[in-house]
């Protein structure tokens, strides 16, 4: 969905990542989680923290900063996991997206929104919906099913199913 075919208020959840404000749509938002112990799975990309438990069930995390091209950040009493599905060629995944804080649900008027700046044609910036405006700030709004590509969502895929395998032979 392009910033021009957004017509009416959408609420998004809006969450740093060092001094930088994002914003994910909260449909796409299961719940958030505080920070909790992440095993690592191996030969994963560096942006793929591991997996948790979720009330049984194997979920994936991501570290969002080191996806962007950030440096990885202290855990803190903020850090925190937003769980959130993503949809990649008709298929669901649930993730866990590591963000340094969570700031509120914020509701944006289409008026808000400013499509999302053209970097040339080196830069991948389509997982940037739009830049929403709260003041004086810029809130990069993510279309979270398009911050992954198709490879490493399978790989993050992989990651949570090779650990669940793992729990089971023992």
């Amino acid at each position: 969905m392009s910033v021009t075919e957004i017509e009416e208020a959408t609420q998004h959840l809006t969450f740093k990542l060092d001094e930088e404000v994002f914003a994910i749509d909260i449909s796409k938002v299961r719940e958030v989680l505080e920070y909790t112990t992440v095993t690592k799975v191996p030969q994963t990309p560096e942006f793929m923290c591991g997996v948790i438990n979720l009330r049984g069930g194997v979920v994936p995390v991501v570290d969002l900063r080191l996806k962007f091209g950030m440096s990885e950040a202290e855990k803190t009493v903020n850090t925190c996991i937003i769980i959130v599905e993503v949809s990649l060629d008709g298929e669901s995944t649930v993730l866990g997206a590591l963000a340094d804080s969570v700031q509120e649900v914020h509701d944006f008027e289409p008026g808000q929104i400013e499509p999302a700046p053209k970097i040339g044609t080196k830069l991948k910036t389509d997982f940037i919906k739009g830049m929403g405006k709260r003041d004086e700030q810029f809130i990069m709004i993510l279309d979270i099913d398009k911050v992954f590509s198709t490879d490493e969502l399978s790989i993050v895929q992989d990651a949570g199913s090779y650990n669940a395998s793992e729990k089971t032979e023992d």
